[in-house]
């Protein structure tokens, strides 16, 4: 158990805390194989490149992922006060959300179960 004041507790916490600007989508409706496609061709590239790649890629997700990259150059420049030229992105990822159970009807009175994958997708930037 940790020793001190609750003030103080709360205050080691928070200094640990991660201060690279950054932007989350909760329950996105892509699973997180299709996901990692689009999130491994970003990943380590300067936003402009990026942003490029997302906006020819055909996949379904790179234009959810564009949005958010998007979402996090604004919360970098807004927020932090970065400059969207050296901006690039660190780490992008997406873990695993609930999956929506669903039936198919199928020959002589069977059911099927279709699973509909969600998943929460994260990226972060970083200043060269």
């Amino acid at each position: 158990m940790a020793k001190g004041h609750r003030s103080q507790i709360k205050r080691e916490r928070n200094a640990n805390k991660d201060t690279r600007p950054s932007a989350k989508l909760s329950y996105a409706r892509i699973p997180v194989q299709k996901a990692c496609f689009v999130l491994d061709a970003i990943r380590g590239k300067d936003v402009e490149t990026a942003v490029a790649v997302l906006e020819y890629n055909p996949r379904y997700a790179s234009g959810v992922v564009k949005k958010l990259l998007e979402s996090a150059i604004a919360n970098a420049e807004n927020n932090n006060g970065m400059k969207r030229e050296n901006l690039y992105v660190a780490e992008c990822y997406a873990s695993e959300g609930p999956t929506m159970k669903r039936i198919r009807a199928r020959a002589q009175g069977r059911a099927y179960r279709i699973l509909k994958r969600m998943s929460h997708i994260t990226v972060v930037l970083d200043e060269r």
